[in-house]
């Protein structure tokens, strides 16, 4: 089985997380919010054959070496090992990006800048066996972590 290069996946991961975060910051009642979210949960599984939770909790696996911001958790995922992790997380702060980006630095991460975004809202980080892509807009953040090929 071949697996995407970790620049297709985080691409990947960071489309299915903007699109499934779309979709929740919409006014549902809460029975019809929790359909779409095992809808899209079981969707996702099936397509990744990893966790995905839409229920504000980081998956089991998920690294502790990589620091997240506070805030309420409204995706993660991860098939773990070598296919990695995705998290989207609403922060109560209007700098939701630069908080991440400078959690990640004090954890000794250092900003990529040959392939971070600019002025797209996008940043990559590597550190401690890790490749972090940070997307955000305003309070949201997406962190998509591979693990480093050596």
């Amino acid at each position: 089985m071949s697996t995407l290069p970790a620049t297709t996946r985080a691409a990947i991961a960071v489309a299915i997380a903007g699109v499934t975060a779309t979709l929740l910051t919409g006014c549902f009642a809460n029975p019809v919010e929790e359909l779409v979210n095992r809808s899209v949960e079981e969707a996702v599984e099936g397509a990744t054959g990893g966790d995905v939770s839409l229920s504000g909790e980081l998956p089991a696996d998920f690294p502790a070496d990589v620091p997240v911001i506070e805030g309420k958790i409204g995706l993660s995922a991860g098939a773990g090992g070598t296919e990695g992790w995705i998290v989207a997380i609403t922060s109560s702060s209007t700098e939701a990006m630069a908080e991440a980006a400078a959690a990640l630095e004090a954890a000794g991460y250092t900003e990529d800048t040959s392939v971070s975004g600019g002025e797209l809202g996008a940043k990559v980080y590597t550190g401690s066996g890790y490749l972090v892509l940070l997307a955000g807009e305003g309070d949201t953040v997406s962190y998509t972590v591979t693990p480093k090929t050596q």
